[in-house]
């Protein structure tokens, strides 16, 4: 992937977090986004998507997001 791509994934991803109500939504999108992330980088995207959707769920639970 180009660097221009994952900075518009990103600027989507910031943009459309206001969005997110629900556990289960903001856990969808950290799945989503951590494995296109992960795959961009090389890595594993299914061990990308569990580690994003855990930070989606969990992320209110520790006052990053309201």
């Amino acid at each position: 992937m180009s660097i221009r791509t994952i900075l518009a994934a990103a600027v989507a991803t910031f943009a459309l977090s206001a969005c997110l109500d629900t556990d289960t939504e903001r856990g969808l999108a950290g799945a989503a986004g951590g494995a296109v992330v992960a795959d961009a980088f090389g890595g594993n995207a299914l061990t990308g998507a569990v580690v994003g959707g855990a930070a989606g769920v969990f992320c209110d639970d520790v006052g990053v997001c309201n």
